[in-house]
């Protein structure tokens, strides 16, 4: 709205107004020019609030929410681990982590890393790896093992999803759940770096080990792609020459680590969390 321009200064006319007329007529033009400024908020200004409110909304609101995400996962996923997450829970509430620690969350290779202390030496740890997790597992899961700590990165490692069977989940259903958690995580300690690490080749499920690759090279794009956000690669190290699995590095399974595998997992992902966060220094 365009305000009329008044001049206070043009004379008055004696045969049509008494001085307190002029009076009364000065007085309305001045109202009358508040009123209109009052219109202006009305106008102009919920537009403004409803853009700030709409960015906001955008802004604060992933791309699919997390009812979409963990709809089709979350009963099963409660079925099977609540127990053991409420487990996690009282010892949260029991214990004080290490300042500056490492979180580890994951499935049963994270779980049954009882020298990760010694093998991630100086970084101190807080393993919270639960039995034959999925990705759809730790995503139902990911706020309440994630939250409760002030870590100082994190290391993620999840080996279920492709295992040959009818049931497995395709790379572009994970990476909905890999994407999830890492939000979780960035939300909660936006400086914190995450590192992925690569599915290990076992003997146990090398006839899916094309689509772990695939699962792989997904996770190294989200490594790309997502800030703070870093990949560990592992496979080739654990493959022999003739690319096939080192048979000495894992149990009778044939599926986990044995002493030996897990000096050498923990030495690459010591050393790849001493670069991340050397780099992040440097920063």
């Amino acid at each position: 709205m365009r305000l009329k321009t008044v001049s206070f200064r043009q004379p008055v006319d004696a045969h049509r107004a008494t001085p307190q007329f002029t009076s009364a007529r000065l007085a309305a033009w001045i109202l009358s020019g508040f009123a209109c400024l009052s219109i202006l908020p009305s106008a102009h200004f919920p537009r403004a609030k409803a853009q700030d409110a709409a960015a906001a909304g955008v802004a604060s609101q992933p791309s699919d929410s997390d009812a979409d995400v963990l709809a089709p996962y979350r009963e099963a996923a409660t079925k099977r681990w609540e127990k053991e997450i409420q487990k996690y829970e009282t010892l949260d509430a029991k214990t004080t982590d290490p300042a500056d620690g490492i979180l580890l969350i994951g499935s049963s290779s994270i779980r049954r890393w009882d020298t990760a202390a010694d093998d991630l030496a100086p970084f101190r740890v807080i393993p919270r790896g639960y039995g034959g997790a999925r990705y759809s597992d730790l995503a139902v899961y990911a706020e309440r093992l994630i939250t409760p700590h002030d870590f100082r990165a994190v290391v993620i490692f999840v080996g279920n999803d492709i295992s040959g069977k009818e049931t497995d989940a395709t790379p572009e259903e994970v990476e909905r759940l890999v994407r999830h958690v890492v939000e979780i995580a960035r939300e909660h300690r936006p400086g914190a770096p995450v590192l992925l690490v690569e599915v290990t080749p076992t003997r146990s499920r090398y006839d899916a080990w094309p689509k772990i690759r695939e699962l792989n090279a997904m996770l190294r794009e989200v490594c790309f792609t997502e800030p703070t956000v870093h990949f560990v690669a592992t496979a080739e190290t654990f493959l022999t020459h003739d690319n096939e699995p080192r048979e000495n590095l894992f149990i009778d399974d044939q599926l986990h680590l044995n002493e030996e595998g897990y000096d050498i997992w923990g030495k690459i992902i010591r050393d790849r969390l001493t670069e991340v966060l050397r780099e992040q220094t440097h920063d």
